[in-house]
Protein backbone atom coordinates (compact mmCIF):
# COMPACT_ATOMS: atom_id res chain seq x y z
CA UNK A 1 0.00 0.00 0.00
CA UNK A 2 1.49 3.29 -1.15
CA UNK A 3 1.19 6.81 0.29
CA UNK A 4 -1.67 7.63 -2.08
CA UNK A 5 -3.62 4.57 -0.91
CA UNK A 6 -3.08 5.55 2.72
CA UNK A 7 -4.43 9.06 2.04
CA UNK A 8 -7.50 7.62 0.32
CA UNK A 9 -8.09 5.25 3.22
CA UNK A 10 -7.78 8.12 5.71
CA UNK A 11 -10.31 10.22 3.78
CA UNK A 12 -12.78 7.32 3.62
CA UNK A 13 -12.36 6.68 7.34
CA UNK A 14 -13.07 10.33 8.22
CA UNK A 15 -16.12 10.42 5.95
CA UNK A 16 -17.44 7.22 7.50
CA UNK A 17 -16.99 8.56 11.03
CA UNK A 18 -18.75 11.80 10.10
CA UNK A 19 -21.68 9.85 8.67
CA UNK A 20 -21.94 7.82 11.87
CA UNK A 21 -21.85 10.92 14.06
CA UNK A 22 -24.52 12.63 11.98
CA UNK A 23 -26.89 9.71 12.40
CA UNK A 24 -26.56 9.51 16.17
CA UNK A 25 -29.86 8.79 17.93
CA UNK A 26 -30.91 11.85 19.95
CA UNK A 27 -31.34 11.58 23.71
CA UNK A 28 -34.84 11.16 25.15
CA UNK A 29 -34.59 14.66 26.65
CA UNK A 30 -34.08 16.15 23.21
CA UNK A 31 -37.29 14.52 21.97
CA UNK A 32 -39.72 14.31 24.89
CA UNK A 33 -39.54 18.00 25.85
CA UNK A 34 -40.78 19.11 22.42
CA UNK A 35 -44.54 19.68 22.27
CA UNK A 36 -46.14 17.86 19.29
CA UNK A 37 -47.53 21.00 17.55
CA UNK A 38 -44.00 22.49 17.44
CA UNK A 39 -42.38 19.50 15.73
CA UNK A 40 -40.39 20.24 12.56
CA UNK A 41 -40.56 17.42 10.03
CA UNK A 42 -37.32 15.51 9.56
CA UNK A 43 -38.54 12.62 7.41
CA UNK A 44 -40.95 11.57 4.72
CA UNK A 45 -44.34 9.81 4.67
CA UNK A 46 -43.94 6.19 5.77
CA UNK A 47 -40.49 6.62 7.34
CA UNK A 48 -39.63 3.94 9.90
CA UNK A 49 -38.22 4.67 13.34
CA UNK A 50 -34.86 3.15 12.32
CA UNK A 51 -34.67 5.36 9.22
CA UNK A 52 -35.57 8.37 11.32
CA UNK A 53 -32.96 7.62 13.99
CA UNK A 54 -30.37 7.04 11.25
CA UNK A 55 -30.95 10.67 10.22
CA UNK A 56 -30.31 11.79 13.82
CA UNK A 57 -33.97 12.67 14.36
CA UNK A 58 -36.64 11.84 16.96
CA UNK A 59 -39.50 9.41 16.29
CA UNK A 60 -42.87 9.29 18.05
CA UNK A 61 -45.93 7.87 16.28
CA UNK A 62 -48.30 8.24 19.25
CA UNK A 63 -49.78 11.60 18.17
CA UNK A 64 -51.83 11.85 14.96
CA UNK A 65 -51.71 14.91 12.72
CA UNK A 66 -48.12 15.94 13.51
CA UNK A 67 -44.75 14.77 12.13
CA UNK A 68 -43.68 11.44 13.57
CA UNK A 69 -40.05 11.92 12.55
CA UNK A 70 -38.94 15.35 13.77
CA UNK A 71 -35.89 17.46 14.56
CA UNK A 72 -34.59 17.13 18.14
CA UNK A 73 -33.97 20.01 20.49
CA UNK A 74 -30.32 21.12 20.68
CA UNK A 75 -28.10 18.96 22.87
CA UNK A 76 -27.44 20.17 26.38
CA UNK A 77 -24.61 18.96 28.53
CA UNK A 78 -26.79 17.31 31.15
CA UNK A 79 -24.04 17.42 33.78
CA UNK A 80 -24.25 21.22 33.68
CA UNK A 81 -27.97 21.02 34.45
CA UNK A 82 -27.66 18.78 37.51
CA UNK A 83 -27.67 21.00 40.59
CA UNK A 84 -29.50 21.70 43.80
CA UNK A 85 -32.86 23.36 43.16
CA UNK A 86 -31.80 26.27 45.39
CA UNK A 87 -28.82 26.90 43.06
CA UNK A 88 -30.99 27.53 39.98
CA UNK A 89 -30.66 31.02 38.46
CA UNK A 90 -33.65 32.00 36.33
CA UNK A 91 -32.99 32.09 32.59
CA UNK A 92 -36.53 32.68 31.37
CA UNK A 93 -39.96 33.80 32.45
CA UNK A 94 -43.10 32.20 33.86
CA UNK A 95 -44.60 29.85 31.26
CA UNK A 96 -41.51 29.64 29.03
CA UNK A 97 -41.60 26.66 26.70
CA UNK A 98 -38.87 24.00 26.68
CA UNK A 99 -38.06 25.04 23.10
CA UNK A 100 -37.59 28.72 23.98
CA UNK A 101 -35.49 27.75 27.00
CA UNK A 102 -33.27 25.50 24.84
CA UNK A 103 -32.87 28.31 22.29
CA UNK A 104 -31.36 30.38 25.13
CA UNK A 105 -28.90 27.50 25.81
CA UNK A 106 -30.43 26.99 29.24
CA UNK A 107 -31.63 23.96 31.18
CA UNK A 108 -35.32 23.09 31.53
CA UNK A 109 -37.05 20.98 34.17
CA UNK A 110 -40.67 21.45 35.21
CA UNK A 111 -40.72 18.66 37.79
CA UNK A 112 -40.67 20.97 40.83
CA UNK A 113 -43.16 23.80 41.32
CA UNK A 114 -42.26 27.27 42.60
CA UNK A 115 -38.66 27.21 41.34
CA UNK A 116 -37.29 28.39 37.97
CA UNK A 117 -38.03 25.81 35.29
CA UNK A 118 -35.69 27.44 32.79
CA UNK A 119 -32.32 28.03 34.46
CA UNK A 120 -28.70 28.68 33.60
CA UNK A 121 -26.32 25.71 33.44
CA UNK A 122 -23.60 25.55 36.10
CA UNK A 123 -20.85 26.85 33.79
CA UNK A 124 -22.84 29.98 32.74
CA UNK A 125 -23.33 32.79 35.22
Amino acid sequence: MGPRDAQLLAVLLVLGLCALAGGEKPSPCQCSRLSPPKRKNCGFPGITSDQCFDKGCCFDSSVAGVPWCFEPLPKQDSEQCVMEVSARKDCGYRGISPEECASRNCCFSNLIFEVPWCFYPKSVE
